[in-house]
């Protein structure tokens, strides 16, 4: 198998994710729509010598061991991708998903302005979630490029892969590796307060221990920003404290309402007015109001805040995809199919 072959084509086709799975010809992903590229079927020996010249020895040895090994690859005049293998069907099968050379601006992202807003806080916790490819890792490795061309400060970076390389401008920036230079992103973090950083950004908050540090790393005066995989800015809250005992949980309800900034939720749409891909983002940005809900436990009244504070620069998904959908930007389909409350935003897009 020519994998710069595949590559290339898809490149060439601006393909965000490419899928290599025995049994089938390669795939490729186009602004959400999976497309098969003219290449034979792929066999289950062409995917295990691939992946052995894609990894090293040691990686080699994680991915017999669980069986799922993620990791980067940059090939070399064209991109780097984050790449993960695993088994299916007794086979390896590889998903790559394109890393662009360059962090794009804020302002280049179609995002709300309020986010750049975030970029000047200095301490706190900022959250930004959302399904698997909805821009998350872009959105902050764009927030840091802001704060690097701002500020001179200690940056650092504990990601799974590593995927934007950034350059220390004005700040110093250092970038570490799950498996490469740290074995877990609880060790990392447990280590960090060590190296005299700033900012911290925690590529997911995606076990207890990696949760409970950055909210103390949060407390004791950095700024950090991390990633959850939840739709919403309630669904956010709850996911966090769901992850303590119940015996803790009122004690995370008020370190959590002290030191959460702001949580930015992003679902990604098909532009219907040009080739590309469009964020529809909620914000919540933790006022007095907010802070009061975290703490008395009451996240079922965070979307009525959020509905009520648009002058302060908050907005519910629902309000956010209506405005692209006004804008000619998104289709009246894929604007409901996506809605917290479909039933809801129909009624108001036919107003």
């Amino acid at each position: 198998m020519q994998l710069a072959e595949i590559l290339r084509t898809a490149n060439r086709h601006d393909a965000s994710d490419i899928h290599l799975v025995a049994g089938h010809p390669p795939m490729m992903r186009v602004n959400t729509v999976m497309t098969a590229l003219e290449h034979p079927v792929l066999g289950a020996e062409e995917l295990e010598e691939t992946l052995e010249g894609l990894t090293n020895e040691q990686q080699q040895r994680r991915f017999k061991e669980h069986q799922d090994l993620d990791f980067s690859y940059e090939m070399p005049d064209l991109n780097r991708y984050r790449v993960n293998a695993h088994m299916q069907r007794g086979v390896i099968g590889i998903a790559l998903r394109l890393i662009k050379t360059s962090v794009p601006r804020l302002e280049e992202l179609n995002l709300p302005e309020v986010i750049s807003r975030l970029t000047y806080l200095p301490r706190g916790l900022v959250l930004v979630t959302g399904d698997t490819g909805s821009g998350k890792s872009t959105t902050l490795a764009s927030m840091i490029a802001a704060m690097n061309e701002r500020y001179r400060k200690h940056i650092m970076t504990l990601e799974d892969p590593i995927e934007y390389t950034l350059t220390s401008a004005k700040c110093l920036i250092e970038q570490r590796e799950l498996g490469q230079d740290m074995p877990s992103f609880a060790s990392g973090l447990k280590h960090v307060l060590r190296q005299d950083p700033d900012i911290i950004l925690v590529g997911e908050m995606r076990d207890l221990e990696t949760t409970a540090l950055a909210i103390s790393a949060a407390e004791t005066g950095h700024l950090v920003l991390s990633t959850l995989h939840t739709v919403n800015a309630s669904q956010t809250v709850e996911r966090i404290i769901d992850m303590y005992p119940a015996q803790q949980q009122n004690q995370i309800r008020s370190m959590l309402g002290n030191t959460l900034q702001a949580v930015i939720s992003q679902t990604l749409f098909s532009r219907i007015d040009q080739p590309g891909m469009v964020p529809a983002v909620e914000v919540m940005l933790c006022t007095p109001a907010v802070r009061n809900i975290i703490r008395e436990a009451r996240t079922f009244e965070i979307p009525n805040v959020i509905d009520t504070s648009r002058q302060l620069g908050m907005m519910s998904l629902d309000n956010a995809i209506a405005e692209s959908y006004f804008n000619g930007l998104i289709s009246r389909e894929d604007a409901i199919a996506q809605a917290a409350y479909p039933e809801k935003l129909e009624r108001q897009l036919a107003a």
